[in-house]
């Protein structure tokens, strides 16, 4: 079920908040098999097939985290890894594969019509960040419930964000609702599940109209002209992340409410004033996966210049696989990962950037970057691109009325995190908060609901 849904906010949600409620009161010792089972029954939703899935990933991680507890043989931990990664490619990435293999004469390419379960890129990561802290002796053991929490948690097994085992599981010990700020967190909760409501349904979903025309056309073959060009790239650039962040903060909010807090996973993007700076903005707790569990075992920045920039054009490369299955999500990150190098080699000569054109040429190669993202493939690409260079003949004109809202929100800000965490408690923010999502719900009655952009990956 879609958080922006009436069957989410006006049914699950309220049940799951009683029961949560009532065990956490009469019954704590049940409170995370309670929410352990909500977390399932809220994935098992969407296809029900996929639940034994999701469920017999989690033993099987478990049992080999167990056995790996008592053994310490690390081929366990690798055999765990490559078996998650094997699921993820057999659903995710067997099809794309074996479209590449086709393009060699002779060689046979069979492919499997099988349905991509949703949110297996993210708990399939999960598993991993967990069991390698655990081969480094890092990570402690933690029963069954409490890795199956860990990895189907509801508010954040679908789309994130990523969370480090450190960062959640002590939480699920304390008694929440037994705090001295209990009352204050479920009311920033709140704030954050409205916010995030209202970036995806206020200011994300209306740029769908600005981006799904011209990049349909585009796939079609049809030329666009500059002003459908700009209007499309600017439009997706800003629907992205509307649409990511604002489900990063419903993720939150509801954490909240369950008592659980998660970390931010986006800091005003469009502000950044390099490639680097929007990478430690923009999906953070992704970037820090890379960086931790890719990055540096490629090598990082301790082995010399070359192996530094090789390492983070294959990171980037591998995270924009990770995106999607398609040779345009691989291009997206390599470009990423050629500008992050020439930023690393900028640095170390020592050269000036002022911070408006620093800002100016990170926000254009971000938005320039977000086509190959979104378009189904380099022809469509490449005639949006042409449009945005000119190279096309005028056609519709810019619409923009949806897009100043947007651009000023996002690059002026203030963030949904700073505005839930750092405004003192009032009366008059209760009731905005109130109208607002009054206002959320109507809009999501009158509408069609998109699904959240994140939820293919």
């Amino acid at each position: 079920m879609l958080f922006n849904s009436f069957v989410f906010l006006l049914g699950f949600l309220p049940l799951a908040l009683a029961l949560h409620g009532l065990v956490e009161r009469f019954a704590p010792t049940w409170r995370l098999p309670v929410l352990a089972g909500l977390s399932f029954v809220f994935y098992g939703y969407w296809d029900w097939r996929f639940v034994p899935l999701l469920g017999f990933s989690i033993l099987l991680n478990w049992l080999i985290a167990e056995a790996f507890q008592k053994t310490r043989v690390g081929g366990l931990i690798t055999l765990a890894i490559v078996l998650n990664l094997a699921v993820l490619a057999l659903f995710k990435y067997f099809n794309f594969f074996a479209d590449l293999a086709g393009m060699i004469p002779g060689l046979p390419a069979p492919k499997l019509d099988l349905a991509l379960p949703l949110g297996i890129s993210f708990f399939t990561f999960h598993h991993v960040m967990y069991l390698t802290d655990l081969r480094r002796g890092e990570a402690p053991r933690y029963d069954l419930v409490r890795y199956a929490l860990y990895i189907a948690f509801f508010p954040q097994v679908l789309a994130g964000p990523l969370v480090r085992w450190r960062e959640i599981m002590h939480q699920f010990d304390e008694r929440p609702y037994l705090r001295s700020d209990a009352a204050e967190r479920i009311a920033r909760g709140l704030i954050l599940l409205t916010i995030g409501l209202a970036k995806k349904v206020l200011l994300g979903d209306p740029l769908a109209e600005y981006v799904n025309p011209v990049f349909a056309a585009a796939a079609q073959g049809q030329a666009i002209g500059p002003g459908e060009a700009w209007q499309a790239t600017l439009a997706f650039t800003f629907q992205i992340y509307f649409d990511f962040s604002g489900y990063t903060d419903m993720a939150l909010g509801l954490a909240l409410l369950f008592g659980i807090v998660l970390p931010q996973n986006f800091d005003t993007p469009y502000r950044s004033i390099s490639l680097q700076d929007f990478w430690r903005r923009w999906h953070m707790t992704l970037s820090r996966f890379l960086r931790d569990y890719l990055y540096i075992p490629l090598g990082g920045s301790r082995h010399g210049l070359p192996l530094q920039l090789w390492a983070l054009f294959a990171t980037m490369a591998l995270g924009g696989l990770w995106h999607g299955a398609g040779l345009n999500f691989v291009a997206w990150g390599a470009a990423h990962g050629v500008v992050l190098a020439i930023g690393v080699l900028w640095r170390r000569a020592g050269l000036p950037m002022p911070q408006l054109l620093g800002w100016a040429l990170t926000f254009l190669f971000v938005a320039f970057s977000w086509v190959l993202f979104r378009a189904t493939s380099f022809d469509a690409a490449l005639a949006i691109y042409k449009g945005l260079l000119g190279l096309n003949p005028a056609g519709a004109g810019f619409k923009w009325r949806a897009l100043l809202p947007a651009a000023a929100v996002a690059i002026i800000g203030p963030t949904a995190w700073a505005m839930a965490w750092k405004l003192p408690p009032a009366r008059w923010l209760a009731v905005v908060t109130a109208i607002l999502f009054v206002l959320v719900l109507f809009k999501i009655g009158d509408d069609a609901n998109f699904e959240f952009i994140y939820f293919q990956f």
